[in-house]
């Protein structure tokens, strides 16, 4: 197998403590070395093995392959003149509610072809593995229909494939109301729970539900949440996000390994997710450009809810698919610490995906890695990857142990 390795490395973020200092498992002047998709050393440098070709860390910090924890990367068209909409005062969901938003995507996506699809999603998840992301979940939804909800999880598939990112594909087919039901709910929910989530079994990992106003109800998530569950899919769902409804005490309830959005979410939820151990996924780019308050942060933290952080690249309330962005929005914005900010695209991201091994630099580990600088000037501390809004410089992306650099 391949060797390979970065040597001298001023700041190496491990995200296990059991391996440097802190939280962050933070060591100075290290070395990390791969055989074929695995790390077999992490450590001082000095004591490191000789590797041929390995790349120099001086100046620099490396911390484990990022981790996109709720993304909604494969669709066709765009929304940008709803945009302009929102700036002029008109909500997320009264666009919603008048046939565009999420509907208007589905419009253009399935009028798609596969191959189009697929263009568009590997330019997608290219753009962020040069950003140093090597995990994206990918979720369908554009569809909502079972042929083109088939399609997307395909497309997901086969574009991280093709892209070098490992994609963790997830079934949202309840994520709107299609036009064709608007007049029939209860038939579309139905169709969710008999025909398309027995048909994803195989493709998809997670299913989602997006429960909110002019979305699903909480009876209806949970009807189609208990059956996914029961076909053995993992369990996630978007929350509280414009209304409080009480979706994410039933999620947690029924063991969701995520909750996200959950700016609305109340003391009934927080404690229920932190009794079942769900993970709070912030996406702080739809906070921003929805300009919605901030989820109550400092609630969940006293109750010991771990806080992942996401992109939740979208076509129109997150079109963000820089990482780095996102984690400073979600410490200037929603007051994250820096710690929890890196954790929470790492170490329990992971978590959120059921990747146990993922997230952290510990031998035995997957070989995923981001290798970046600070801003121009800084020291490599962990602080100056988020304290300046779009400022890190990614050296290469080691991903499964193959490197790629931005220009790559």
């Amino acid at each position: 197998m391949t060797l390979g390795a970065i040597r001298g490395i001023d700041c190496l973020l491990s995200m296990d403590p059991s391996v440097g200092e802190g939280v962050l498992g933070m060591l100075r002047d290290a070395a990390v070395v791969w055989e074929g998709h695995r790390i077999v050393y992490v450590g001082s440098d000095r004591d490191a093995p000789d590797v041929p070709g390995a790349s120099d860390g001086r100046g620099g910090l490396v911390l484990p392959g990022l981790i996109d924890s709720h993304t909604h990367a494969v669709w066709a068209g765009s929304r940008f003149e709803e945009f302009e909409q929102r700036l002029a005062g008109v909500s997320y969901t009264e666009i919603l509610e008048q046939g565009g938003g999420i509907l208007s995507t589905v419009a253009a996506t399935r009028s798609a072809t596969e191959d189009a699809l697929l263009e568009l999603a590997v330019a997608r998840l290219r753009t962020a593995r040069s950003r140093g992301v090597t995990t994206m979940e990918v979720k369908s939804g554009y569809g909502l229909n079972l042929d083109t909800e088939l399609r997307l999880l395909r497309v997901a598939r086969e574009a991280g494939r093709r892209a070098g990112v490992r994609v963790v594909p997830t079934f949202l087919g309840a994520h709107a109301i299609p036009a064709e039901y608007r007049g029939d709910r209860a038939a579309y929910v139905q169709l969710v729970i008999d025909e398309m989530l027995p048909s994803v079994v195989g493709l998809a990992d997670y299913a989602d539900v997006y429960v909110d106003r002019g979305a699903f109800t909480v009876e209806e998530g949970h009807a189609i949440l208990l059956r996914a569950r029961a076909l053995g899919l993992g369990v996630r769902i978007h929350a509280e996000q414009v209304t409080l409804t009480g979706a994410a005490a039933m999620a947690a309830g029924l063991g969701a390994a995520s909750c996200d959005h959950l700016e609305r979410i109340d003391d009934v939820g927080i404690a229920a997710m932190a009794a079942a151990g769900c993970v709070a996924t912030m996406l702080p780019g739809a906070m921003t450009f929805l300009r919605d308050p901030s989820p109550p942060v400092d609630r969940l933290r006293e109750a010991g809810v771990a806080m992942a952080v996401a992109t939740d690249l979208n076509p129109g309330s997150s079109p963000v698919v820089d990482p780095w962005a996102c984690m400073t929005l979600a410490a200037v914005s929603m007051r994250l610490t820096v710690p929890e900010v890196l954790s929470g695209m790492t170490r329990v991201a992971a978590q959120s995906l059921g990747l146990p091994t993922a997230g952290r630099i510990v031998v035995g580990g997957p070989a995923d890695l981001a290798h970046v600088a600070p801003p121009w000037g800084a020291q490599a501390l962990p602080a100056a990857l988020i304290g300046q809004l779009g400022g890190v410089v990614v050296r290469e992306t080691v991903a499964s142990g193959r490197r790629s650099t931005p220009a790559s």
